[in-house]
């Protein structure tokens, strides 16, 4: 299936998936600012995480980490089953405490061992105040992705490219 876009061109879902993989690199590379929180609606919906591990964007790993620890510290294994509903399969733990490692080194996030009554002690982390800063940054950063997208997707609709409902 491809999608025509108004100057004749073909645009097909690979060219869509890799302009989107392309538009959050900054995630990771940005600066932080005295950035205050953006207003972030707070609909929950269900994801078909099949495709959403397709379509995820580049480095999504990371704000959602942030995001998480900002609502409660947590260990590996819970941040694991957490994220599911936010589109990552439990697949890959190695990506995540990579992830996690980076943004401790980056000084986003602390952790600390603590001691477990029923098995091995784990380790906790959680959001530092440049860790806030940061994901306040990543919501500004996802909001414009997201407006990008949507102009993306009326277009399709206006054009009759697709299945996009208009």
């Amino acid at each position: 299936m491809a999608f025509i876009a108004r100057f004749g061109q073909e645009c097909t879902p690979d060219h869509v998936l890799h302009a989107i993989q392309r538009l959050p690199g900054a995630l990771a590379r940005a600066p932080i600012s005295g950035l205050r929180a953006a207003s972030v609606p707070s609909a929950r919906m269900a994801v078909d995480t099949d495709l959403a591990r397709v379509v995820l964007p580049k480095n999504f790993l990371r704000p959602c980490l942030l995001l998480l620890l900002h609502e409660s510290p947590a260990h590996g294994y819970e941040l694991r089953e957490r994220l599911r509903p936010l589109g990552f399969n439990r697949d890959d733990p190695g990506r995540l405490y990579r992830a996690l490692r980076a943004l401790e080194e980056a000084g986003l996030v602390d952790s600390v061992w603590q001691a477990s009554a029923g098995g091995p002690d784990r380790r906790t982390y959680e959001l530092t105040a440049a860790g806030e800063e940061r994901l306040a940054l990543a919501v500004q950063e996802l909001q414009a992705m997201h407006s990008v997208l949507d102009g993306f997707l009326a277009r399709c609709a206006d054009a009759g490219a697709g299945d996009v409902p208009r």
